[in-house]
């Protein structure tokens, strides 16, 4: 009898467990700034009230001398006190990009209702904060009003798409600033959104439900491998 207590309390504690797994919230927050020819992204992500931290940093993305590839370096950090885990470099040249088109091709057709399900997982993702800054000028008063004009209803469609696949929670902060003496490209973008571990089991149970065809063989190189390859900024 006391073994069947056991067995039971052993089995309350496993399904107290999966229950707070898959209750609790995970938080994204992206940081991306631009200003000339300087990029900086950032994207962090945090659960249990920031007990556990990942956070992919993007300090420089540049064009590489020797050929017509992008440059990304960045490290990835974790934990509590934000030890490096991986440092360096990769590169994207025009080659990979082609190539990641044909592996997004091989993707829809290994996955059934692909964009049904990507959807359906978005639509539970919460977005608690959004902004985005933007200072424009050419040097050129005409010019700069139209430019800043395009901005605003390209901001526009881009708001009305996230709204139509997210939550959205909060008002969207968003300014187009023109200046008109100097040319000059300055952007922030600022966002943060929150989801349950539960939808996000839910949509790749779904995934692997609709998987067909084995796993393919994509040609395009992962973004976690970074490379050791010097280059110099432009």
């Amino acid at each position: 009898m006391n073994k069947l207590k056991w067995i039971l309390v052993v089995c309350l504690v496993i399904l107290l467990l999966f229950v707070f797994i898959i209750m609790t919230k995970i938080k994204v927050m992206i940081n991306y700034f631009h200003a000339r020819d300087d990029d900086s992204l950032k994207i962090e992500f945090r659960a249990l009230f920031g007990l556990i931290k990942y956070k992919l940093d993007i300090p420089v993305i540049k064009i590489d001398d020797d050929s017509a590839s992008i440059v990304a370096k960045g490290k990835i950090e974790s934990g509590e006190k934000e030890q490096t885990m991986k440092k360096g470099e990769q590169k994207f040249t025009p080659e990979d990009l082609l190539e990641s088109f044909k592996d997004y091709k091989l993707l829809l057709l290994h996955v059934v209702s692909l964009h049904k399900i990507i959807r359906r997982f978005l639509k539970k993702v919460k977005i608690t904060q959004l902004e985005w800054n933007t200072l424009l000028g050419t040097g050129d008063a005409a010019l700069t009003g139209m430019l800043t004009g395009a901005a605003w209803t390209v901001k526009g469609g881009i708001i009305g798409i996230i709204s139509s696949y997210f939550k959205l929670h909060v008002m969207p902060q968003m300014t187009v600033q023109p200046h008109f003496q100097l040319a000059v490209t300055q952007t922030s973008f600022k966002c943060m959104l929150q989801f349950r571990i539960g939808y996000a089991m839910v949509a790749g149970i779904k995934l692997l439900k609709f998987w067909k065809g084995g796993r393919p063989q994509f040609k395009t190189k992962p973004l976690s491998a970074l490379s050791n390859d010097k280059t110099k900024p432009v």
